[in-house]
């Protein structure tokens, strides 16, 4: 009978203990490094999505369509961020993609059933409130990413907190003002929103004064939406409106559909509404691929304002609107696509 040595069992043992310890050794790494090839797969869709993917969107000249595909895009980034949670770019991203939707395919239609629906615009403003307030919170998120838990602080103060921003904190704090801006063109009824309000027009001096010039005059174009109720008069909106224009050098006309209906409706000036929606009207989309749908948006929306001339503006030419009347504030913003 064949007989094994001791020898024969000691060489073994050790030979199967160092394989277990090879196989952990490798192991262990390789499973550390699947998490983190995991978390870089995240934050590299996280800064596609963040990046220059929207032109896409922005380039497109048919609303429909980026508003039907809009939602899914939302989505993912919610779906991406709860991987990673304080990927500042992808904060904006989402603060701006859910302004957008929520003014243009949400708040826009409830204004314009208005006069048929009531209760069905009712709804759906109440759906672009809660749309705008998420936006909110994403443009807190990716402002608390450069400077934690400052939030609280600057709806305390928000004179004083606001000079901590920086340049590279713009747009984080446009897409704020928009959004609280945003919400509560929405519900006008909500005092919340009115005594918050407030931090909007510090936010967007202070971003003003960092770089008056960004994003091609996008901060002039949302200081026209600002009631005179809050420290800006209608001559200051006409100085924006200018430098907006100035700025974008033609490309965009957000600037006229504003002008017309901040200022026009509120002095009752209603040749130079018709003259500045047509002359809105005039320009040709394709001239500017990169504003396409936002200009393709804002020719709707001065085709509506045009059609509502008549509610707009009062037989009596006598009866200026009070520019410290609540119903200022209905105004849209002009969010900066």
């Amino acid at each position: 009978m064949f007989r094994h040595r001791p020898t024969d069992r000691i060489e073994r043992k050790p030979g199967r203990r160092t394989s277990a310890r090879a196989f952990l050794v490798l192991a262990i790494p390789l499973m550390a490094a699947g998490c983190s090839v995991k978390g870089m797969a995240m934050n590299s869709l996280a800064n596609a999505l963040s990046g220059g993917g929207s032109n896409v969107y922005l380039t497109d000249n048919d609303p429909i369509l980026v508003g039907e595909a809009l939602p899914f895009s939302l989505k993912l980034m919610e779906t991406i961020l709860q991987e990673t949670p304080e990927h500042e770019g992808l904060l904006v991203s989402a603060a701006s993609g859910f302004v957008m939707y929520g003014t243009a395919w949400v708040l826009r239609p409830a204004r314009a059933m208005e006069s048929t629906d009531l209760w069905a615009a009712r709804a759906e403003r109440a759906r672009a409130k809660a749309l705008f307030l998420r936006a909110r919170d994403y443009a807190g998120r990716a402002l608390e990413v450069r400077h934690p838990e400052i939030l609280p602080e600057l709806m305390r103060n928000p004179e004083v907190i606001a000079q901590r921003f920086s340049e590279e904190d713009i747009p984080a704090m446009y897409w704020l003002a928009a959004a609280q801006g945003s919400a509560l063109t929405s519900d006008l009824n909500d005092m919340d929103l009115l005594t918050d309000f407030t931090v909007v027009p510090v936010l967007l001096r202070r971003a003003l004064e960092l770089d008056e010039e960004w994003n091609r005059g996008a901060l002039h174009e949302l200081m026209m939406a600002m009631p005179t109720t809050h420290g800006i008069s209608i001559e200051e909106k006409e100085r924006h409106s200018a430098r907006a224009i100035e700025l974008n050098e033609g490309s965009s006309i957000s600037p006229l559909v504003s002008l017309a209906e901040s200022v026009c409706v509120a002095q009752q000036d209603r040749n130079r509404f018709v003259q500045l929606l047509n002359e809105a009207l005039e320009l040709d989309v394709d001239d500017y691929p990169d504003t396409r749908l936002a200009n393709v948006l804002a020719q709707d929306h001065a085709r509506w304002l045009l059609s509502r001339i008549d509610e707009l503006f009062l037989m009596n030419s006598e009866n200026l609107l009070d520019p410290s009347d609540p119903t200022e504030a209905r105004t849209l913003w002009p969010i900066h696509f």
